[in-house]
């Protein structure tokens, strides 16, 4: 007698004879379990299908209740009552008064004087309280200079002078020799009043030091609170205290507090590196805990186009942290709409309960003492719904996700052993639906880009940003139905004479061995994120080994059902909680990255890699199902109708509404531009109101509204001027390609740039040293473009070692706080052997331009003119600039 696993194909004969009901009504109970051989040879057993109703039924109820527990343990702030140490009420008005000043970039009175006289009000009215405590509270402000490569956005330099940071010694009365440090950043970029990014983090840290220097029991060891003035310059201020301050000596690990969108809860997105008793410590103190590896290992990819204080300390610093960030909504991250308002007070109270009892815990441990002796090693960490958090050395991991392997070969080998699945025959079954599993992704994913790609064509890009779910209706039915469509055609035109049940028995192994492959590749390659796949292999395999008996007597029955979806709920939800933080991360961001990726094709791979992802343990109920006409009837019918409103424009990307915006972001600048030749004569100057779109839209959506702002004035690169002839504030030019350029009179600045060559000479060894001096407004970015043929050799920035960009040109950011002295730099270029005589004149071309993000400078009549013009939907950030460009 065969097993009933077995898979056996045989001649199709007759017609199926099933009873409608069962005595519930609940399902159907085929005679011959979904057999279509000979009529004559009976199954073993009656086993039940599954009805296409209740088979939809139980897939949309299981998605949709772990879905609204994710939604609920995100809504879920605080979790229990809070210990009171930590006055959320006071982080508030800090928060209040930091942000009433409004936007605070590097240079502004707002950021270097009003902002950093209210951080030392406070820091002085907590250290005349505490003055009698155990601890004492030392201040110091420091203004550092210096300069540095990073390759950051393709690779640039970066130098500052005298920008601000302050920061706060708190130590028991007889010093500390190892302190632990707290960062946050105060300024903010031009335009928005950075409530969170980051005043959020810095009224919290004010409060969070007021709590522990209050605290009667003293310290063993000592605390920095580093108040950073220049953070969204790049990562400067940090830089300036971790390479110069002399603290930064005795710091031993840090937390870093940062945003990528407003309010929600913060995460533990990166930790390290190494250092696993850092992550353990979180795990231990923190009280509203939210982590994840996945975070870490997909953010230090760099898929994510940003980067944190983080990175300078380790890099810099060479000491490992904690790297904190708020990460919802982020549609109004660094935009006019991030104001204080929006952040709630539990948001508030959650973040400073936790990093109050994190610090607390580092503070008192001795692991601080000397974290060099628990270096090494890495940490897989991970939270259940923000409940608890599961943490344990990767080396453990490694053994648990090999173990979890094995047991899969063992099941998968047992199977293949069965007497009736000689001369490899259940082997082959297995290789060919595991092959059908993967034609059906292929297949999925390239209808659903081809549904992308139509509705790019259509001009309907992004209906989806202020409109998710429709994404979901959209792209979501046509994978979902793709994807049944094919195992449909499988189940009936290939597997016409084999039992369904078996079927369904046949492909929740293929789930298994697909997810237990990526499994072992992602363990092999050293990522702690291979818990995931751990998770998606262990708690299905222990589901279908306990239902087995049930499965074999009475197939695809309620009870089994039920059961089984109850045991993938864990795995599931939590892989549903990894979905939404994807989601919640890529859909903003697909607002600010640029006009060339095109973000229906990146929306539509995410939601169809969601599905194939969803559906695996799911193929098992498609081959236990009667039917799925009705079930591909009405996912065709929602993408149909779908598909029509989105060509019809029913969905409107942007909107201005006050409690949920979605702007659409444009950089406006009024320039002026003047090209000097060899002689320093100026052969071309014009102005005009340049403008950069950060999204695939580009202007479209504008032009009603803005007749003249069309595609006849847009730019085009001329190659033979660094960064295109435009004054690119950083040197993104690779991501908005799409600019427009509207004549304008010229800008006439209070404090216009002043740019000299004050040296050039012949060394010894065959270069030539330049020398220049500049003085100009806060911001100024310094282009350097070689001829072809000459190249840079050396210069006065970072370690000597040019840094260039993505296209081969060299950017360099400056920035520079109050009383800043004339900025003097040199490098050395070899000059071309061979001189290109159709390329431009000389061996080098020089450009600066400054920006002007503040005071009276920053406006002019024509950028009021047009800001005014645009609709409430977009956020325009404007601001005046200038370009010069010399060759020599």
């Amino acid at each position: 007698m065969e097993s009933d696993t077995t898979v056996r194909r045989i001649k199709q004969f007759g017609t199926q004879n099933c009873l409608t009901e069962d005595n519930n009504g609940s399902q159907d109970r085929c005679g011959n379990n979904g057999y279509s051989g000979d009529p004559k040879r009976k199954p073993e057993v009656s086993l039940y299908l599954l009805r296409e109703g209740l088979a939809a039924s139980l897939a949309s109820v299981f998605i949709l209740v772990l879905w609204a527990l994710v939604h609920l343990s995100l809504q879920q702030l605080v979790i229990g009552k809070s210990t009171g140490e930590f006055n959320a009420v006071r982080a508030r008005r800090h928060l209040e008064q930091i942000t009433s000043v409004g936007p605070r970039p590097v240079g502004s009175p707002e950021n270097e004087v009003l902002t950093v006289d209210y951080l030392l009000e406070q820091i002085e009215n907590i250290r005349v309280e505490t003055a009698a405590g155990a601890h004492q509270l030392t201040v110091d402000v420091q203004r550092p200079t210096g300069s540095f490569s990073i390759d950051f956005l393709g690779g640039f330099t970066s130098f500052y002078d005298r920008v601000t940071n302050v920061a706060v010694r708190l130590e028991p009365k007889g010093g500390a020799q190892h302190l632990m440090l707290a960062n946050c950043h105060f300024d903010t970029v031009a335009n928005s009043p950075g409530a969170s990014d980051d005043a959020v983090s810095c009224a919290v840290m004010l409060e969070v030091l007021h709590s522990l220097a209050n605290q009667s029991t003293p310290l063993r060891h000592g605390v920095i609170f580093l108040f950073n003035g220049a953070e969204e310059n790049i990562l400067q201020a940090s830089h300036g205290f971790i390479t110069q301050h002399p603290w930064a000596k005795q710091v031993r690990a840090f937390i870093n507090l940062e945003a990528a969108g407003v309010g929600g809860k913060e995460v533990v997105f990166q930790t390290g590196p190494e250092n696993p008793w850092l992550v353990q410590a979180y795990v231990h103190a923190a009280k509203h805990p939210f982590a994840s590896v996945v975070g870490q290992e997909v953010f230090q990819s760099g898929i994510i186009p940003s980067d944190t204080d983080f990175r300078i300390y380790r890099d810099f610093g060479n000491i490992p942290g904690i790297d904190l960030a708020f990460i919802e909504n982020g549609f109004i991250y660094h935009t006019k709409y991030d104001t204080a308002d929006r952040i709630l007070t539990d948001s508030i109270q959650r973040a400073g309960d936790n990093i109050l009892a994190v610090l607390k815990y580092l503070v008192m441990s001795e692991k601080l003492a000397d974290s060099s002796e628990y270096r090494h090693g890495n940490m897989v960490f991970f939270d259940l719904l923000g409940v608890v958090v599961v943490a344990y050395p990767a080396r453990v991991g490694t053994i648990l996700n090999y173990m979890v392997a094995t047991a899969t070969f063992f099941y998968l080998a047992k199977k293949a052993s069965l007497p009736g699945n000689g001369g490899g025959r259940y082997v082959r079954d297995l290789a060919f639906a595991t092959g059908v599993a993967v034609l059906s992704w292929f297949i999925t994913l390239l209808s659903v880009l081809i549904v992308a790609l139509l509705v790019t064509l259509l001009g309907r890009s992004m209906f989806w940003y202020n409109h998710f779910y429709a994404s979901i209706c959209l792209y979501g039915a046509a994978s979902t139905g793709k994807m049944i469509l094919v195992h449909t055609l499988a189940k009936n035109l290939y597997y016409g004479g084999v039992r369904l049940v078996e079927l369904g028995d046949l492909y929740f192994d293929v789930s298994l061995l697909l997810w237990c492959c990526s499994l072992v590749w992602l363990t092999q390659r050293g990522l702690c994120s291979a818990y995931v796949p751990m998770l998606m292999v262990a708690f299905p395999l222990a589901t279908k080994l306990l239902l087995a008996k049930e499965f074999k007597h009475r197939g695809a029955s309620v009870k089994y059902s039920v059961l089984y979806l109850f045991g993938l709920a864990l795995p599931y939800v939590h892989f549903m909680f990894l979905i939404w933080v994807v989601f919640e991360i890529f859909t903003p961001i697909m607002g600010r990255s640029g006009t060339e990726i095109p973000p229906e094709v990146v929306l539509a791979s995410l939601v169809t890699l969601t599905t194939i992802f969803l559906s695996s343990f799911f193929l098992h109920f498609i081959y236990l199902v009667r039917s799925t006409k009705w079930i591909l009837t009405g996912l065709g019918s929602v993408f149909i109708v779908m598909f029509l409103l989105v060509s019809c424009s029913f969905f409107f990307p942007y909107s201005s509404s006050p409690d949920s915006p979605r702007p659409k972001r444009v950089f406006l600048q009024h320039t002026t531009r003047t090209f000097h030749n060899l002689q320093g004569e100026v052969e071309n100057r014009d102005s005009g109101l340049w403008i950069n779109s950060f999204d695939y839209t580009g202007i479209q959506h504008v032009t009603p509204h803005i007749p003249e702002l069309n595609d006849s004035v847009r730019t085009h690169c001329r190659e033979d001027r660094p960064f295109c002839g435009y004054p690119w504030f950083l040197p993104v030019k690779f991501l908005s390609k799409k600019n427009w350029y509207l004549p304008a009179p010229e800008v006439s600045p209070s404090s216009p740039i002043e740019f000299s060559l004050l040296s050039k000479e012949e060394t010894s060894w065959g270069t030539i040293k330049m020398t220049f001096s500049v003085k100009g407004p806060s911001h100024m970015s310094l282009y350097l473009m070689p001829h072809r043929g000459a190249s840079l050799s050396t210069w006065s920035f970072g370690d000597g070692t040019p840094q260039f960009d993505l296209s081969g040109e060299y950017f360099v950011f400056y920035s520079h706080g109050l009383d800043a002295p004339t900025w003097t730099f040199w490098f050395e270029i070899q000059p071309p052997r061979d001189p290109d005589p159709s390329g431009p004149e000389g061996i080098i071309s020089v450009a600066i331009s400054s920006h002007y993000f503040f005071g009276k400078d920053q406006r002019t009549a024509q950028l009021e003119e047009i800001l005014r013009r645009f609709p409430m939907w977009a956020f325009p950030s404007s601001w005046v600039s200038t370009y010069d460009m010399y060759r020599y």
